[in-house]
């Protein structure tokens, strides 16, 4: 059986971060359903000029699968754009369980998250040897519960690189769980706002003073925080990777005594 259902990562913003896969998937779909409030709508202009596009931040789960299983009735190819990444955050195991009951295949298309794009927009690798090798994606307990394990206070104990979604809007609260666990107020921290879209801001701070930072700039939400050493760049010098050493030997080449 053809696939007819298309879950896309439309990236994080910017049109040109789409894969060449997803673009080619939308250009081709008869219907397409994007996430307007964080999907840039220039990703549709990849579509056919006879396309129907539906905008689904305001439909509810049950509307944007009754549009899916209509279309695929009538035998037409659906694209439902996800913003960043649909495996991060995505709101897309209740869509796919769906399907599933209704017998309908589908694929996935990942996309380019918006951590990726905060770190380009930071210019920072998140793992630095010597520095971190860990990069934890997580979210502050808000409306959405977080298991006992997985509260920031109890993962800022591993001191590894924070990736916090969702959670902005709950800034001091954040701050205080990662100083409870453990974080020295001089922790490195950002935050980007929008990351790769045109009215793109980044933050740089320190734990210490990121709320005062964040608030003076008015910000509240689709923003990523991100917090760890690997965001000094002082501290970056001499942690270089050993993979292009000279005396660092691997499959490919081996290296000098």
């Amino acid at each position: 059986m053809a696939i007819q259902v298309y879950f896309i990562g439309a990236g994080p913003g910017d049109p040109e971060l789409l894969t060449i896969k997803g673009k080619r998937i939308i250009g081709q779909a008869d219907v397409i359903i994007y996430a307007d409030s964080l999907i840039d709508s220039r990703v549709c202009s990849f579509a056919r000029s006879d396309a129907k596009i539906h905008k689904s931040a305001s439909l509810t789960l049950d509307e944007t699968t009754d549009i899916i299983l209509s279309a695929v009735k009538q035998g037409k190819t659906v694209a439902r754009l996800q913003s960043g990444d649909p495996s991060i955050y995505g709101a897309i195991q209740e869509q796919m369980d769906l399907l599933g009951k209704h017998g309908i295949e589908y694929e996935i298309i990942p996309g380019v998250s918006s951590l990726f794009a905060a770190g380009a927009a930071l210019k920072n690798e998140l793992t630095i040897p010597g520095i971190s090798q860990t990069v934890i994606i997580t979210r502050m307990e808000g409306r959405t519960p977080v298991p006992d394990g997985e509260r920031l206070k109890s993962l800022a104990a591993h001191q590894a690189t924070l990736a916090i979604f969702l959670s902005l809007g709950m800034i001091e609260k954040v701050v205080q769980e990662l100083l409870e666990g453990g974080y020295p107020r001089e922790t490195p921290a950002a935050v980007v706002y929008r990351a790769s879209w045109e009215d793109e801001i980044v933050i740089r701070a320190t734990l210490e003073d990121l709320t005062e930072r964040v608030k003076a700039q008015g910000i509240k939400r689709q923003a990523l925080i991100l917090v760890g050493n690997s965001l000094d760049p002082a501290k970056e010098e001499g942690c270089r990777s050993r993979l292009y050493s000279e005396n660092f030997s691997h499959g490919y080449r081996k290296g000098k005594l």
